[in-house]
């Protein structure tokens, strides 16, 4: 297990002038579960090809457990990388496939069968280890490939990228479930890369999340729902995403579509061309007529879920989502929705 800082860290492409990783600085604490979070083209492959050796960056350094390894190859870092596609020798028993990056470094037969046994039962995989590996199906594959990286004792982190694609939806849940294991008994540093929020947010303790080549934010999931820093997080996370509102600021309250609505003693208010009110869906609540920090609305339509109702509205050009689990959901028609100022965040934005 190992620490891993990136000091200014930048990579671009055969020289070019656009940055896949613009330049930044973030630290892994040894032992940590991260998830690298973000669309398709955003940055986070590359990220996790230049921790583990695969690239190099055009600028700045990699440190591992101390150790300065930027100049250094895959197998000088004790870094293991599970990939989107399994990774295993379809001729070999699971057995066998276990054992070969113990039997590689000619640790001693007796340390392989015991070490092999432990990761087997660890990943569910002990009945299986007689099978030929090229007769398992996808998802256990993977679990092999997640095997083969785990079963070296000195390996001091574990990369994974999307490591899911392949997998069957109904069986995600159970892989995640093997991978949280994993590191609750292990320890071992987890670096995991996807797109899907569910899967970040739930596997996660901690979130980076990405954006045209560039940390946007990172935090825990908590920290990134109730608090983003950024449009991109409040979009990007949640399901529906937060509320983005075109708004102006005037002597402590947002005006929305002609409408005020109350901020929070001391709200930050970021020096921008222009600013949007957010607020999470979740926290938009039913409303009496004239209520402060409520906005009239034209409600659209009630769709519902059967755990929650999810109520769309217009108050002027604008359009603002409510989800709502207990409260009971406002008719087609004119109704009032309340932004609480707790729940409320004035971002800064470029013009359009």
């Amino acid at each position: 297990m190992a620490r891993i800082e990136l000091r200014d860290l930048g990579h671009q492409y055969g020289g070019g002038s656009e940055w896949a990783v613009r330049p930044l600085e973030i630290t892994f604490e040894d032992g940590g579960a991260y998830a690298l979070l973000g669309p398709s083209g955003c940055g986070k492959t590359t990220l996790l090809n230049v921790i583990s050796g695969l690239l190099t960056p055009s600028q700045g350094r990699v440190v591992v457990g101390g150790s300065d390894v930027t100049l250094e190859g895959p197998h000088r870092r004790n870094i293991a990388q599970v990939f989107q596609f399994p990774v295993v020798y379809g001729s070999m028993s699971v057995f066998d496939n276990l054992a070969f990056p113990l039997r590689n470094r000619r640790v001693p037969e007796p340390d392989v069968k015991a070490r092999v046994h432990e990761i087997a039962k660890l990943l569910e995989l002990d009945a299986d280890l007689g099978r030929g590996a090229a007769t398992l199906p996808a998802h256990r594959k993977q679990t092999l490939s997640l095997g083969r990286g785990l079963v070296r004792r000195d390996v001091a982190a574990i990369l994974l990228d999307e490591p899911l694609t392949v997998v069957d939806p109904q069986l995600k849940w159970s892989l995640r479930r093997q991978l949280k294991a994993v590191h609750q008994q292990l320890g071992v540093t987890l670096l995991y890369v996807t797109h899907d929020q569910t899967e970040a947010l739930t596997f996660a303790e901690r979130v980076v999340v990405m954006d045209a080549g560039r940390v946007v934010q990172h935090g825990t999931p908590r920290e990134l729902f109730e608090d983003p820093a950024d449009p991109f997080v409040g979009r990007f996370i949640g399901s529906p995403g937060m509320n983005l509102l075109a708004c102006t600021v005037e002597g402590g309250a947002a005006v929305v579509a002609g409408q005020r609505i109350p901020l929070a003693p001391g709200a930050p208010i970021p020096h921008a061309p222009r600013h949007l009110l957010g607020i999470r869906p979740e926290f938009v609540r039913p409303a009496e007529a004239g209520s402060t920090s409520a906005l009239r609305v034209q409600v659209t339509s009630v769709e519902d879920f059967g755990r929650f109702r999810l109520v769309t509205a217009r108050a002027g050009d604008e359009t603002l989502l409510a989800r709502l689990e207990d409260d009971p959901a406002p008719a087609v028609g004119e109704a009032w929705l309340a932004l609480p100022p707790r729940w409320t965040k004035v971002f800064g934005a470029t013009p359009s």
